[in-house]
């Protein structure tokens, strides 16, 4: 697959409880993307957040989340981003949605370098 140069960052901000058919929400989009054929993604757990209820969401030893920020990162060209968002509107509750250019300076090889073809 071949990545445009000029690309779109998406970025949705949800919680670790938040669910889709039964599964997590950060799961759910990630196999969505891939089912949708996008470039790429990746989920990232993060260690402390807040959001629009301003409760502090935290890994610390002493104040313990279970709800733990998550982001799910995806990038392609900005069609398929909205193709996307468009598919997966029925899964999303709350959530922080962005998007914004990027540029793709590398998207993989076709053959790893140091190997013989």
């Amino acid at each position: 697959m071949k990545l445009a140069k000029n690309a779109t960052l998406l970025r949705i901000f949800i919680g670790e409880k938040d669910r889709a058919d039964g599964k997590p929400l950060y799961e759910a989009l990630l196999l969505k993307a891939r089912k949708m054929h996008m470039a790429g993604g990746t989920v990232i757990r993060a260690p402390m957040g807040f959001g629009r209820s301003s409760r502090l969401h935290t890994a610390k030893i002493l104040r313990l989340s279970d709800d733990l920020p998550f982001i799910v990162e995806i990038v392609d060209e900005q069609e398929k981003i909205d193709r996307f968002l468009t598919a997966i509107e029925p899964m999303m509750g709350s959530g922080l949605i962005t998007t914004e250019r990027v540029t793709v300076i590398r998207y993989g090889e076709e053959t790893p370098r140091g190997e013989a073809t």
